[in-house]
Formats: C-alpha cells, structure tokens, sequence
C-alpha cells in the first residue's frame, strides 16, 4: 500500500477507531507493568483484521518505545555480551520463520496467535518463579531465541519463551527493564524485516505505524500517571487475565 490514505481508507472508519482505542490500551499497559504493547495491539487487531496487518502497524511504536526502555540503566553492554547468543538466533528463527511460515494469513495464523497469548497468558499467571542455572545459559538461551524468533515470525508475538526466560536468569529490576527493551526491540526489527520481505511493509504501513504512535504515547503516559496510583500486580494479574481469555477467543473461533 502505497500511502497512508490508501491505508485508512482500505480499513474504513470504524476500524481506524478501533486502531487508535487499541494503541491507547496498549500504550496504558506498557505504562502500568512495562511491557505489553505489541501484545495487546497484535490480540485486540487480530480480531478485526490480519497479523500481517496488525504486525506492520506496531512497528514504530514497538521499537520506538522498546529502544527508549533499553537505552536506560546502566547495563547495556553486560547484557549484550551475555545475551546475543540468545538476540542472534531471535534474529535467525525470525527469518527462518518468515522463509518456511511467514504471516500469510488464514485460520491458522490467527489460531496461532491466540494459543501465545493464552500460553503467555497462563505463564504469567501460574508460573512460579523459575531460575536458570548459568551453566545451561549457552544452550537454553539460544533455543528460547530461536522458538521465539519463529513464533514472532508467524504471530507477531514475541513474548514466548523469551519473557518466561529473562524473567529466570535472576536480573536486577534494572537489568530486566534493559534486557526485555533488548529482546524486544530485536524482535521488533526482525519482524519488519520479515514484513518488508513478504511486501507486507511499505511506506504506506510505516506512515500509518507512526501515526499510531500519538495514541500509543497518550496511553503510557496515563499508564505511568496510573501506576503511581493502583497496585501493579493486580493490574499485572487482570492483564494476564484479559489477555487470556483473549487468546482462546482466538483460539476457538479464529
């Protein structure tokens, strides 16, 4: 699609609305708990249009926001030299996603889509806190990127098993911030990539991506004003919630 017009005017009105409501819910989550916009804007759109669709329109907000988180801290280069064994094959299974599966569309996909985010879902809400021996760092790491990388390439989510993993590596509160903005701003450039090959990502796309920036920004900021003033882990445990009953919506009726 060549211009944002084009675009908009594909999808008509009342989706555009739903486009904008979306990026302010996710916007307002990324803002309470600190992740989670690509994962609700890929669920709430899945149910009106396709993931490749969905996809190409969280890319400027992905990496914009995910680039913003990452580049505070302190860590970053610890963290890059222990984790791109784990980042390069993201990368890899990404593209080697996109060459075998790819995000085409069909029933499938979006039946896809729903089983991660309810996976994701039921990890965030059962899963103890698990911890990964250092010296199985060179083999898991790797493997959770490379599932993680195909996953992305076939639902536009890239939360599974990467998320469950850092959260097992026993990081500082600082280094976890640092290292989810790294595998997923990673994941987000793989994704386009992948996008871009399959001419799922024009500038068409990428104009309208950036539009959706301004609710994707209205909503963090809420998001943070909000989380000053409500329990992170209740809204953390009624996210998972929602956001499993989302995916086997998906799931079933997809």
């Amino acid at each position: 699609m060549n211009t944002l017009a084009d675009f908009y005017q594909n999808l008509g009105l009342a989706l555009s609305l739903l486009v904008i409501a979306t990026f302010i819910m996710a916007g307002l989550v990324k803002g309470v708990i600190g992740l989670g916009l690509p994962t609700v804007a890929m669920g709430l759109l899945g149910l009106a249009m396709a993931p490749s669709q969905a996809a190409a329109l969280l890319i400027i907000p992905a990496t914009l926001t995910n680039v913003w988180q990452l580049a505070f801290g302190g860590h970053l280069r610890g963290l890059i030299k222990r984790l791109w064994p784990m980042l390069l094959m993201i990368f890899l299974g990404t593209a080697a996603g996109t060459l075998s599966i790819g995000m085409a569309g069909g029933h499938w996909v979006v039946r896809g889509l729903g089983a991660a985010l309810l996976l994701y879902a039921l990890s965030g809400l059962l899963l103890p806190t698990l911890q990964v021996n250092p010296r199985h760092e060179p083999w898991l790491g790797p493997l959770c990127g490379m599932i993680t990388g195909v996953i992305t390439s076939a639902t536009g989510v890239f939360v599974i098993p990467a998320v469950p993993y850092l959260q097992a590596l026993g990081l500082s509160r600082d280094e976890l911030v640092q290292a989810l903005g790294l595998s997923f701003t990673v994941s987000t450039l793989a994704l386009a990539g992948g996008l871009f090959w399959r001419g799922a990502l024009g500038s068409g796309e990428l104009t309208a991506s950036l539009l959706v920036l301004i609710p994707a920004m209205l909503g963090m900021w809420f998001g943070q004003w909000l989380r000053q003033r409500i329990s992170a882990v209740l809204f953390k445990r009624i996210f998972f919630v929602g956001l499993g009953a989302l995916g086997a919506h998906l799931l079933i009726s997809g």
